[in-house]
């Protein structure tokens, strides 16, 4: 991927963003169960700030500047799991088993665009995006591991 401008690249972040929002909303939508439809409403929510917070530094990039960084650490759950594909009715760890996927892909996505660029306001929104992504990726393997202790696993 080519970008021509900051701009371009925070464009194609919401875009990612909005997309995930979406689909957290559809299937949220087909279930029946309130508690995963709460859980899948509350990450569509969480896509939702990723928007909202590309969209004002799109606005405003010296907020860009004064973002902080700091370590996630990565639990690597889902690197050992195979990609889940949403079917109405799955169950609590399933579903969270999917939203760790989809976020591991976008970190992923986010660190590799990070990799191919040699400009530092580039560099800089591609790290932030990560972060921001390592960041759910860290809290659903922590709801994941949670949950499976609780199971006796």
């Amino acid at each position: 991927m080519n970008f021509a401008s900051m701009d371009d690249i925070i464009d194609f972040a919401k875009q990612k963003e909005e997309e995930a929002a979406n689909f957290y909303d559809e299937v949220s939508k087909l279930e029946v169960f309130s508690g995963s439809r709460n859980l899948l409403e509350g990450f569509a929510k969480e896509e939702r700030k990723h928007y909202d917070m590309l969209d004002t530094i799109g606005k405003n990039k010296k907020i860009l500047s004064d973002y902080t960084f700091k370590w996630i650490h990565d639990l690597k759950r889902s690197d050992y799991m195979t990609d889940v594909i949403y079917e109405k009715g799955m169950t609590y760890p399933d579903l969270l088993r999917l939203a760790m996927k989809r976020e591991e892909k976008a970190l992923a996505l986010y660190n590799e665009m990070a990799k191919h660029t040699e400009k530092e306001d580039y560099l800089k929104i591609f790290k932030m995006l990560s972060q921001e992504e390592a960041r759910h990726k860290n809290i659903l393997e922590t709801l994941y591991d949670d949950f499976m202790a609780a199971q006796g696993d």
